[in-house]
């Protein structure tokens, strides 16, 4: 396993990988992608096997971000990294390399929080237990897209 920055050359597998983990994530296009490249602080890739495995997407406080979620943190706290995405190839799956991108950022974050949010509606049982395992704690509950979803606000103290 390997962990390392995101460079523009990895975003077309990102966003492949990505576009298979919808409606679990976002939809995304390059530009949005390449956005995340520039802005993402960090933007973390997982290798596995010689294979690009997952990713994580990692903002900070204080960026032009159009996101509820992301809004929602900005106007309740000062210091976090916000997990703005993580995904694992379905072949990882299982490896604990969800757990391994969320120790090497605690490890060399600045920040006192990690928040991030996992969808309630559509459901995401998987994700939200996983969250829950690594010690995140749910603050709170929030619609978007026009009520298509609901999202768990979640944060982890370290």
């Amino acid at each position: 396993m390997k962990i390392r920055n995101a460079t523009k050359e990895d975003l077309p597998a990102v966003l492949a990988l990505n576009e298979a983990s919808v409606p679990h994530v976002t939809s995304e296009d390059l530009s949005e992608m390449e956005y995340y490249v520039d802005k993402a602080n960090p933007f973390l890739i997982i290798e596995e096997e010689g294979e690009l495995a997952g990713f994580m997407i990692v903002l900070q406080k204080g960026l032009d971000y159009e996101s509820l979620n992301y809004a929602f943190f900005s106007n309740n706290y000062d210091d976090f990294d916000y997990v703005d995405r993580i995904v694992i190839a379905e072949k990882f799956r299982g490896r604990k390399l969800g757990t391994a991108l969320y120790q090497y950022l605690a490890k060399n974050s600045e920040q006192k929080l990690i928040t991030c949010e996992v969808n309630l509606k559509p459901p995401n049982p998987n994700s939200l237990e996983f969250h829950k395992v690594i010690g995140f704690r749910k603050v709170a509950e929030q619609k978007t897209e026009g009520g298509k979803k609901k999202v768990a606000l979640m944060v982890l103290e370290l």
